[in-house]
This record gives C-alpha cells, structure tokens and sequence, in this order.
C-alpha cells in the first residue's frame, strides 16, 4: 500500500516483471468464510477466532519438525535445562517473523514468493527460487528421513530406511489430497497430528518427571554457567532450527484461505489481529511441546557417558546395546539413538510412543513442506500446472537426494547428514528474510523499522556463525578454499538483496540510476486502522 493524494492508502502494484498482473490464485480453491458480527459492540469474538483458526498451526508444524526435535533433544543431552531460554527467546523471534509474513499475505492478497516475482528482476527472481528450493529440500529430507527412522524404531529394524523413505513419500500424496474434502478437514487432520506429537513428548515429560524448579529457571534465566563451545553451537543450532527460511513463504501464503475482504480497511485489521492471536497460541504450544523434549533430555542424560548407557541397555536386553561404544566419553543423541536410550531406561513403550511421536513430527511437516514447495513454484515461477503435476515435481525435487542418503546411509549414523541440512538451511534464510522486511516497510515508524532491521541482521548472523563453525571443523584445504569462493558470490548477492531493501526503506540515494520499484509493502502509516 502506498498513500495517494488523499490520504486513502490504495493498491500499489508496481511493474512486473512479466505479462501477468493478477495476483495468482492459492493453492486452495477453498476460502473459509468468516462470520460477521458488530464489531462496534463486540471487540474480540471466539466464533472469528475459530474461523482463522488453521493457517497459524500449520506454519507451527514447521517449529516441530525432525530437525527441530533433534536440536532439542541434544541441548537437554549437552546443556541441561540452560538453553531452555534460548529456545523461548527463539520462538518469540519466530513468532515476529511470522506476524510479518501473515500481514503480507492479508494486506497485499499475494505472498511472499508472489510479491518477489513481480519486483526483481529476471536474474535475482530466479537465484532467489532456488536457493529457496535448496532450503526447503533440505528440510524436506530431514523431515522424510524422521519419518523413516520412526518407521525403523516400530518395526524393531524390519523397515530398512529406503523402505521407509518411499513408504513416507506415498503416503505423503494419499494425506495431500485430503483438501479435496475441504480445507477446514484438512486443518483438522493437521490439528490430529499435533495432538499426537503433544501426547506422545508429552508422556515422556511425565514418565522422566524432570525437576520442574529447574526448567523454570532454564526457561526464564538467561544464564549458562559452565557452558564452552559445546553449548554455544547448541544454542546458534536452536536458534537456526526453529526460523527456517520457507516457512516465512508458506505462512504468507496460507492465511490468503479465508475470505476477507481488501478493500474493507476493518476486515483487514480485523484478520490481521486475529492471525496473531493464532499464531500465537500455534506457537506456544509448539513450545511446550518442544520443551517436553529438551526437558525428558535434560533430567534423564545430561552428564551421562556412552559407557553408562551401554551398561544400562545390557541389562535390560536391548537389541541396540552395541550402538554405544563402551567408553567414558559425552553421549551423543540423535532422534533414532534418543528412543532407544528411552527405551533402556524407561521401558520399551517410551521408545514405542517416541516413535509415534517423531512419525507425527515428520509426517505432518513433509505435508507442509510439500505445501511450501508448491506455493515457491507457483510464486516464482507463475506456474498453472495440475495440482497433481504441482505435487509430483514438488515432491520429486526432493526424493532422489533423499533417497540417495537412505539407501547409502546407516539408520545409526545420520547425525552428520542431519548438520550439513542444518547449515544449509541456515545459509539460506536471508532469502526470506531480506524480502519480508522489503514488502513489510513500516512508512512513518522508524523506530519498527530499525528494530525489525537488526533483529533480522541479529538471527542472520548468528546463523553465519553457525555456518563458520561447521565449515571450519571440517579441516579440509580443498573445502576451505570452496567455501571462500562461494562465500564471495553468496555475499555478493545478499549485499544485492539488501540494497534493494534499503531503497525500499527510503534510502532513495542509492538508487543511482532511478531504475529500482519500489515494491508493494505493507506501509503501516499514521492510520490506526492498520495498526494491527
């Protein structure tokens, strides 16, 4: 939105790049209608609440993915309870980030992969899908390898991991046409998922009974006595986990579901205020849940040696008690050695739930990460292919590596396919970054503006540090001289991006030669209508 000479703020839309000026139409031909009441007398209504209800939980998913339940079993197995801060403070974050993301999607009615396909040019547009797409197949693949390694732990080993890669694949595109039979069934499906992901981290929670005291001072006391390098990677990799780049994307196309009117400045202030409200309930118990598994690790294996496990699977007859090397070293936890060390302690039903709970985690963000997949090719691409076509390109894009990684890989030594996705998802998040904050400008706040700046520059950096430390551990000449070139045309083209984002944000002197459009921002004036 811009301002006009009367103060109405109107529709800016700015050059294209192509032929096409109408905003493409979402994924779902469905638009959930939203009741209407008096909102002069009624000032929050749990009927409207309801109706927006959906968009905000299936863009929490995301927070509970495999890679995000890894992350959090190995700081309670590392740290403790002394990153739980960590992970609220990076929830938080998330959940600004999101409101961003949303808030574009209503005002505009385009989302984010929409919005940068009209204001970039050819060249950019078209780096900037792919290295989209390389973090959603990132994500993809650790959400697909989840899946199969809870297959694995149910099936006591019968279901080798390539079995359960392509078991997870089919029933992806079974679970991905449930829309058909209406959004609202969809979300619900969705809602059932996470239902058993709180269930399952849940009885663990209580069957571990960690010491309640310390997860309240974990959570709320920024602190980590004793804490090295260890704990500090553990923290950045919380940090990188939790924002992941394509959900910024999926969100803002998500919430253009429901039937809301533009040009009605209430309506949009309206939907604006209650996608908040969701979003936040979405993630706070995205949190619980993701505190359930830092905690159970916390209590029960913080401090414990490879020696001490092995001994305790010994005696309770485990068939994976020559996982752990008999020695006095750290024990390290993965999502796969994380059931079967529940298992050696707390019986074989704590391996089996955690198992169900980490399919649930997978299975549900392979969906959304599917979704998010679709909306980036759409977006980008301005594709108008089959939704069938959609979901098998979408889904074949990812596949093949995936399965590459299953049939060559150990169900028992994934921890290090798991950092490199990591990395790689955390090299890419200025690509969604960058733009949100481009087409969120905050016109007369500066104050915002700023704030939304650094706090950006704040997540990013601490995701590069994350990236240095990986890439410097590798001790490879040959690698260090790879990643010094392609850290120069990586740098180079977020320099670009975040050029054009200053131009946005009014700094018009360095547009040297007048070429740049301003893109079609969110521009929160002095209007309290749009205060939301």
């Amino acid at each position: 939105y811009r301002k006009s000479s009367s103060q109405e703020p109107e529709l800016y839309s700015p050059a294209s790049p192509g032929p096409q000026q109408e905003p493409i139409s979402t994924y779902f031909e469905e638009k959930v209608p939203i009741p209407e009441d008096d909102m002069t007398k009624v000032l929050f209504s749990f009927r409207k609440l309801w109706a927006f209800t959906g968009p905000g939980f299936l863009m929490s998913i995301a927070y509970l993915d495999p890679g995000n339940i890894e992350s959090d079993l190995q700081s309670g197995a590392r740290a403790g309870f002394k990153l739980l801060w960590v992970l609220l403070g990076a929830t938080i974050i998330g959940l600004l980030l999101q409101r961003l993301a949303a808030r574009l999607g209503v005002v505009t009615g385009m989302h984010l992969a929409e919005v940068c396909n009209r204001h970039y040019p050819t060249v950019p547009r078209i780096i900037l899908w792919l290295m989209v797409e390389l973090a959603i197949i990132g994500s993809d693949m650790q959400e697909v390898i989840g899946c199969a390694i809870a297959l694995n732990l149910l099936s006591v080993g019968r279901i080798p991991l390539w079995a359960g890669v392509l078991i997870t694949i089919i029933d992806t595109f079974v679970f991905l046409f449930l829309d058909k039979y209406g959004l609202r069934k969809l979300e619900a499906f969705f809602g059932f998922l996470i239902t058993i992901m709180a269930l399952s981290f849940g009885y663990e929670y209580v069957r571990v009974a960690p010491d309640q005291a310390e997860v309240l001072k974990g959570m709320f006391l920024p602190y980590c006595s004793g804490c090295g390098p260890t704990q500090l990677e553990q923290a950045v990799g919380i940090v990188g986990a939790v924002i992941m780049p394509h959900n910024i994307y999926l969100h803002s196309a998500l919430v253009k579901s429901r039937d809301i009117n533009r040009a009605n400045k209430k309506e949009v202030k309206e939907a604006n205020k209650y996608y908040f409200i969701e979003s936040s309930i979405a993630l706070f118990i995205s949190f619980l849940i993701n505190v359930f598994v830092v905690a159970v690790f916390a209590e029960a294996f913080y401090g414990k040696t490879n020696m001490e496990v092995s001994l305790q699977c010994n005696e309770t007859g485990s068939a994976h008690s020559k996982l752990f090397p008999a020695n006095n070293e750290t024990l390290e936890v993965d999502i796969y050695k994380g059931g079967v060390v529940l298992g050696c302690f707390f019986g074989p039903a704590a391996l089996y739930i955690w198992a169900i709970g980490i399919l649930a985690a997978g299975q549900s963000s392979t969906m959304t990460g599917t979704y998010s997949g679709q909306f980036v090719m759409e977006g980008f691409l301005n594709l108008r292919w089959s939704r069938f076509a959609r979901v098998l390109l979408t889904r074949s894009i990812a596949i093949f590596p995936t399965l590459l990684v299953a049939v060559f890989q150990d169900v028992q030594h994934l921890t290090g396919m798991n950092d490199f996705l990591n990395v790689l998802q955390s090299m890419q998040l200025p690509f969604a970054l960058i733009p949100i904050l481009t087409f969120t400008t905050l016109a007369d706040s500066g104050v915002c503006t700023i704030g939304g700046g650094l706090l950006i520059l704040v997540v990013c950096a601490i995701n590069m540090y994350f990236v240095v430390v990986y890439v410097t551990a590798l001790n490879s000449t040959v690698l260090y001289v790879f990643s010094a070139l392609l850290s120069i045309a990586y740098l180079s083209f977020v320099c670009y991006l975040v050029w054009r984002c200053l131009i946005a944000l009014g700094v018009s002197r360095l547009d040297f030669r007048g070429s740049v459009q301003y893109p079609p921002a969110v521009l929160m004036d002095e209007q309290p209508e749009f205060d939301s």
